[in-house]
């Protein structure tokens, strides 16, 4: 595998984007170099104002995707990645067994047919050049496109009822609609969540409270 330890560190900012990032401030995970759009960098989260609800749908954070037991940080940081060489035949093994974790990560029963919304950035899966018909919701900025995709509980399927017009691309939304705890499996990444979009809106910063 050519170029492991930068692949590592890109690793790192996956599990700093999700780790760092539960808090209700959006984080700026280190380690990759800055790709700029309209402010966002590299492994930037949104903001969410927390449990509560906007047209009677629920607000939920990424986290709440996370089982609680869940710990993605400690199986990374098991895999020692930085103590391999591009040559080591186990520097492979590695990173297959990281994905294969990561694809299977395990999901949240209780949000199936709930009717929720959540913050996060568009990375289409089925466009005409015009409009998005299907994309995947990212938790934070340059998932699936400039870092490796992250665990399939950090993926949402979106089929909005109305396509979204193409310039939504790897910009920042709210979507609400109908969640259900459906694996799919996609060239960019695993989602483990699939969410009817009724609604398919601008993100705009929640106001203090």
């Amino acid at each position: 595998m050519k170029h492991l330890k930068q692949f590592a560190a890109l690793l790192a900012v996956v599990v700093v984007a999700m780790v760092g990032g539960w808090s209700a401030q959006p984080v700026l995970a280190q380690k990759a170099a800055p790709t700029a759009t309209d402010g966002y960098q590299v492994g930037d989260r949104l903001a969410t104002k927390g449990k509560g609800s906007a047209d009677q749908f629920r607000e939920i954070s990424w986290d709440d995707l996370i089982p609680t037991d869940w710990h993605p940080e400690k199986f990374l940081a098991d895999l020692k990645l930085d103590e391999l060489q591009d040559s080591d035949p186990r520097a492979m093994e590695a990173m297959q067994k990281m994905r294969e974790e990561w694809d299977r990560a395990p999901l949240v029963q209780r949000f199936n047919g709930q009717r929720v919304r959540i913050p996060g950035f568009v990375v289409p899966l089925e466009t005409d050049g015009k409009t998005i018909r299907e994309f995947l919701l990212v938790p934070y900025f340059g998932a699936c496109v400039h870092v490796p995709p992250p665990p399939a509980n950090q993926l949402i399927h979106v089929i909005p009822d109305k396509p979204v017009a193409d310039g939504l691309n790897m910009m920042p939304v709210w979507v609400s609609g109908v969640l259900a705890v459906q694996r799919l499996e996609s060239d960019l990444g695993n989602a483990g969540y699939q969410l009817r979009g009724i609604k398919v809106e601008e993100y705009k910063e929640p106001l203090p409270k």
